[in-house]
């Protein structure tokens, strides 16, 4: 029976081990491509592969768990096994990862409790999700022959929190549920935070996140542990070899090599996590939102990341370039080619059928009757958009309406005239309108754009999206709304028989047939904003405000023959045509990462 320990060194089998790892999120890359990331990073000469679990998609609905498809976590650690790579899990109740709410499903904020503390009510939640998901991952753990050699508790936590009950407690219910292979926790390389969220007392390694700067953050980590009186190895758990990117940002960019130089320093000194070594696409409506003063910034739906195996998987510069330092440093390690798969081409596809959201919203979502509008948690809903529609009179010749408190995005319409568009730092102020009818229709369309996924915001009620007091005109709130859910998370049946109007949120449908599957890139220059639908998946949302103006389509998502794109677009911006890439499209100058 293999087995793994951490002593002085990381100790597999008896012997010392230097973990080469790198991180590939199973639920950010279509299942079909898992073998091709995990052949690439075997291909490199590393020996283990890190992915955290996000609770939200495990569990999105409480009670209800899914393990199957792109959320089959033991498929992926099963294929990682067959490669020959050892797995890093991080199983924790809160990941960040920039991904929606950091990994916390989003009923947690219909529950009386505080997130990420000893709260015994957060506590019993957690419970009943490790309950289900430990069941899956023990049975692979090294102690029973499978791949995984360490988990996580929590993550950078000194970040957040102190409680250290809360620490224990998660570490306990790990142990109690059947973990026993060697834990960790990881926090920035400085006193406060590994302070904050370690457990040296309870035997628990404490690891480095960070992106350069390896003996200054190593020395750190290692006057940590030594503190404590320990001699435990070094590891940085996060080496950050690129970095995230939002909407209306330039992409950030890291230089070759200048990331080659700093991973060299930290692979001198201990073990190493590539974050990311393939990031992948937050697919859906999972992309996190980053905190900035009163601002939620959401992320963008490709997490290329800028790692060595860009959106797609295929090895880019600075995988060749950190192949060449690995072979230069570990030259008995045995590294392969890696694989390259291929991206086609199809022009000029034209539009099949468009509908207005208006004209089907009976069809595709169940109308609820409420005296206020309501949240999107209240409803019983986590992600996507919500509509709400009532009566107002005119009261006067020149109206004044405001949206109270509401998140993320809105658009109002007046017999379905668009008279205001509001995104958060706008919401609430004055729109004015002449009516021209005695009594006249609201329409409103909130978007959720994601929930922030770092920081203190996560306890705050921003994260609470849709229309969460109301809508006022004069100085009165206005009653009886219809409201109607749109999270796009089931199949769509669309009548597009039904009317269609200029400048209205719309379905645009385009048909066409492949006989030959690769992956591709959609053109989306000519479109506003929204979603975009290929054969029924959900592959991400579109903005025109960049830098990216393209998504990612995996040929998983594709069929041989016949195939369906519908394009839900929110600004009335379309085109009667659309074409397939076969890279991605930028717009916006590339910043650099220092």
């Amino acid at each position: 029976m293999a087995t793994f320990e951490i002593k002085e060194e990381f100790m597999l089998n008896g012997e010392p081990f230097k973990i080469l790892s790198g991180a590939i999120h199973y639920f950010r890359v279509h299942p079909s491509d898992w073998s091709h990331s995990l052949h690439n990073l075997k291909a490199l000469g590393f020996n283990t592969v890190e992915t955290y679990v996000p609770w939200n998609i495990h569990e999105a609905n409480e009670g209800e768990f899914r393990f199957d498809g792109i959320r089959d976590l033991v498929s992926f650690m099963r294929e990682a096994e067959k490669i020959g790579l050892y797995v890093i899990l991080r199983p924790t109740p809160y990941i960040c990862a920039e991904w929606e709410f950091g990994g916390l499903p989003a009923w947690l904020l219909n529950k009386d409790m505080r997130i990420r503390s000893s709260d015994p009510k957060f506590l019993a939640y957690v419970r009943k999700y490790y309950e289900v998901l430990m069941a899956q991952v023990t049975p692979l753990q090294i102690t029973n022959g499978g791949p995984i050699i360490m988990m996580q508790i929590e993550n950078e936590y000194g970040s957040y929190g102190e409680d250290k009950d809360y620490l224990r407690s998660i570490k306990e219910l790990m142990e109690e549920l059947g973990v026993d292979v060697p834990l960790f926790t990881s926090d920035g390389s400085w006193l406060a935070t590994l302070a904050a969220g370690s457990m040296v007392e309870e035997g628990v390694l404490p690891t480095g996140n960070f992106g350069s700067r390896g003996k200054e953050n190593f020395a750190a980590l290692k006057d940590f542990h030594q503190s404590y009186g320990k001699k435990w190895p070094l590891m940085c758990m996060e080496f950050w070899d690129g970095w995230f990117n939002r909407w209306a940002e330039p992409i950030v960019t890291r230089e070759t090599d200048e990331l080659v130089d700093a991973l060299r320093e930290v692979l001198e000194l201990g073990s190493v996590n590539l974050y990311m070594f393939h990031g992948g696409t937050n697919f859906g409506f999972m992309n996190g939102s980053s905190a900035r003063g009163t601002l939620d910034l959401p992320q963008i739906t490709s997490y290329d990341y800028g790692a060595p195996l860009d959106e797609q998987g295929n090895p880019t510069e600075k995988y060749y370039a950190i192949k060449e330092m690995v072979h230069e440093l570990f030259p008995d390690l045995v590294q392969m080619d890696p694989i390259v798969k291929e991206t086609m081409e199809i022009l000029d596809v034209p539009l099949a059928n468009k509908v207005s959201l208006v004209e089907v919203l009976d069809d595709i979502s169940e109308k609820l009757v409420t005296k206020y509008p309501q949240p999107m948690e209240k409803v019983g809903q986590n992600y996507g958009y919500l509509f709400y529609r009532t009566k107002i009179r005119r009261e006067a010749e020149k109206e004044h309406y405001r949206i109270i408190d509401a998140r993320d995005r809105a658009k109002m319409y007046i017999n379905g005239e668009l008279i205001a568009t509001q995104y958060q730092e706008k919401i609430g102020e004055s729109i004015y309108f002449e009516p021209k009818e005695a009594i006249n229709q609201m329409d409103i369309l909130i978007e959720n754009m994601g929930r922030v996924n770092y920081g203190h915001k996560l306890l705050a009620d921003t994260q609470r999206k849709g229309i969460r007091q109301g809508v006022m005109t004069d100085l009165h709130f206005i009653l009886d709304w219809e409201q109607y859910s749109l999270p796009f998370d089931q199949p769509l049946t669309m009548d597009y028989s039904k009317d269609w109007h200029e400048g209205q949120p719309a379905f645009y449908q385009f048909e066409f047939e492949i006989e030959q599957l690769e992956d591709t890139f959609i053109n989306l220059q000519a479109f506003g904003k929204g979603i975009v639908l290929v054969n029924g998946n959900h592959i991400g949302r579109f903005w025109n405000k960049g830098a990216t103006q393209s998504l990612y389509i995996p040929k998983g998502f594709l069929n041989k023959g016949a195939n369906e794109v519908v394009i839900f677009e929110t600004e009335g911006v379309h085109s009667e045509t659309i074409s397939f890439t076969k890279a991605p499209i930028f717009d916006l100058v590339e910043t650099t990462l220092h």
